[in-house]
Parts: structure tokens; C-alpha cells; sequence
């Protein structure tokens, strides 16, 4: 298969919801960091080759439960805005994951520092994600819980891929990392952990200062845009099947090994791919190979993850 990647190739690694929660566990940050662990062992074996790393993740039902049970203790103390609320799941995510990779990275005899970077990320405050919220977080309900959240809180549900209907916030697309200098220094001696849940999105105000404002960023276009920002060689991003796929979860589905981006845009246009799961992905990735040349990106499942780089499995997008 094509695509290998030489080793010391510069790699941003989007790790999706399974690399964070397994859903036959309950929710809880014991249980968060016991998958987190399993994890580390994949990334540590991928420094262990070579590879420079940054991590991004998401925190889409971590997120939801921190602003549930801000908003469920209200009638205690204030509730947490909703930007607040998306730094908090930064830091304790990130800590799982620079707990998780040092031990890892330890038992394989590197001695690399990890660090959470708490990384905000610009935004357009006239995005027309504002208006049309489409990012799930938080648990999964039935259609019934569903509505009464809609009349009694207010929410906007959606049904998200068959498995549920879940709370949407607007989505608006990254434009730039305000912390990418301090990412950048560290780039060279640090395994980075950033724009974590696709950033704090933020807004530039008149005079310069930075607001939050109460939306998710996409987790996967976050990495392309740090990948980009940091002028990487791959945008990896992990999830839990093991390349894309056409007609997918039909006896016609047919698995991508190598496509370029306007391969993928006629994907698109024909459906291939659904909102909210595998359609940002592949929108990232092209993003990132027209981004400059010699670009490439690959998706694939997190436990073939050092496989892909070697060129034995995913799905890799690069320039025609």
C-alpha cells in the first residue's frame, strides 16, 4: 500500500471518542483514564518509532456532562459558561493523557516531557454555524428525553448516527490558534497535548482582547488547523474503523486506501459520508493536503495507528 511515512515525520494526531471512553463503562474519570492508558500504549509506540508528535482530542460528552452538572447544581453555586466549561475539560482530559503517555513512554525507555497547552482558538463571530447549531455533546437520549430537554431547557436535539438524539451547540469553523508560538517552541522537545475539544473557541474583540463564546469546535478541523499552523508533515486522525469507506455498512461498502481531495469532495456530494461522524474527517484531511505541498493525511483506527504510518493500512489522502 502507499503512503508510508519516513520516521522523524512531523505527525498531529486527532484521537476520537474511543481513545477516551469505552461505552460499555460507565462515565467515570477512573473509567476515562483506564482507556486513556490503553491509548498512551499506541502514541508511545509511535514516538518510539520516530515520529514528532502533537495531540489533539475531543471532549464532546465530557464537555456535556460538565455543563449538565453545572447547570444542575445552579440552584448552589453559578453555573460555569459554556466556554469555562470547555477549558475544564482541556485540563482533566489533558492530565489523563500526560499521566497515561509518560508511563507509557517510560516503559519503552523515552524520557519525553508531555504537556497540556490550554489552547484557544479563533473564531468569526458572524460564522453561520451560529445560527444553525449541528455539534453534539453530552449523553445520548431517547427521542422522548429529547424533547422534554428542548421544552424544559431549551436545548436543540438532534439525532446523531443512529445512536441516539443528543444536545447540539453551533460549531463554527477554527481560523487561527492564539497560542501556536509557545506551541511551535515546544514542538521540538515536548509531546504537546492541544486544542483539546477543538480549542476554546474564542472571538477578537475591537481592541484586541479575546472573548469566549458558547459553541464546540470540531476536533478534527482544530488538528488540521494546527497541523497547518504547525507546519507538519501528517495529519493522523484516529477513530474506530480502520479506513473510510463508500457505501459504508451496506454489502456494497468498498474500503478507500488512497484518494486524493477532489476524489473525496465527489465523495461527499454523493453522501458518502454522515455529519457529525466521518464527514468532518475526510473534510480535514483534504483540507490539509491543499493546504501546501507534500502534504498528506491519513485516517484510520487508533489500534492500527503505527501500521498506517508504515503504510500497511488506512486510508491516505495526498495531492493528485
Amino acid at each position: 500500500m502507499s503512503g508510508a511515512a519516513p520516521a522523524a515525520a512531523k505527525v498531529v494526531v486527532a484521537l476520537g471518542g474511543n481513545a477516551l471512553e469505552d461505552k460499555s463503562l460507565p462515565p467515570t474519570a477512573q473509567s476515562q483514564r483506564q482507556v486513556v492508558e490503553r491509548t498512551a500504549q499506541h502514541l508511545a509506540r509511535l514516538s518510539a518509532a520516530g515520529y514528532e508528535l502533537a495531540v489533539v482530542h475531543g471532549n464532546g460528552p465530557q464537555v456535556g456532562r460538565i455543563l449538565l452538572a453545572s447547570e444542575t447544581a445552579a440552584s448552589v453555586t453559578p453555573p460555569m459558561p459554556f466556554d469555562v466549561c470547555g477549558a475544564m475539560s482541556q485540563g482533566y482530559i489533558g492530565y489523563h493523557i500526560q499521566q497515561g503517555l509518560r508511563r507509557a513512554l517510560k516503559q519503552l525507555g523515552r524520557d519525553i516531557p508531555v504537556v497540556t497547552v490550554v489552547t484557544q482558538v479563533v473564531v468569526d463571530r458572524e460564522d453561520p454555524a451560529f445560527q444553525r447549531p449541528s455539534k453534539p455533546i453530552g449523553p445520548f437520549y431517547t427521542r422522548e428525553e429529547a424533547e422534554h430537554l428542548a421544552v424544559e431547557q431549551g436545548y436543540a436535539m438532534r439525532e446523531d448516527a443512529g445512536r441516539g438524539w443528543r444536545r447540539v451547540v453551533p460549531s463554527p469553523r477554527p481560523l487561527r490558534i492564539v497560542e501556536i508560538g509557545t506551541l511551535r517552541t515546544l514542538w521540538s522537545t515536548t509531546i504537546t497535548v492541544a486544542c483539546g475539544g477543538g480549542g476554546i473557541p474564542v472571538v477578537e474583540e475591537a481592541d484586541g482582547a479575546l472573548s469566549g463564546v458558547s459553541a464546540v469546535i470540531d476536533k478534527d478541523l482544530a488538528a488540521m488547523e494546527l497541523a497547518v499552523e504547525m507546519h507538519a508533515d501528517i495529519l493522523m486522525i484516529l477513530t474506530e474503523v480502520e479506513a473510510v469507506a463508500l457505501h459504508f455498512g451496506t454489502p456494497e461498502e468498498r474500503a478507500l486506501t488512497h484518494v486524493t481531495p477532489g476524489e473525496l469532495d465527489r465523495y461527499t456530494q454523493e453522501g458518502h459520508f454522515a455529519p457529525g461522524s466521518m464527514l468532518p474527517k475526510v473534510q480535514a484531511a483534504a483540507d490539509f493536503v491543499r493546504s501546501a505541498p507534500g502534504r498528506r493525511a491519513v485516517i484510520t483506527s487508533l489500534d492500527r495507528c503505527l501500521d498506517a504510518l508504515e503504510g500497511k493500512c488506512g486510508t491516505w489522502v495526498t495531492a493528485p
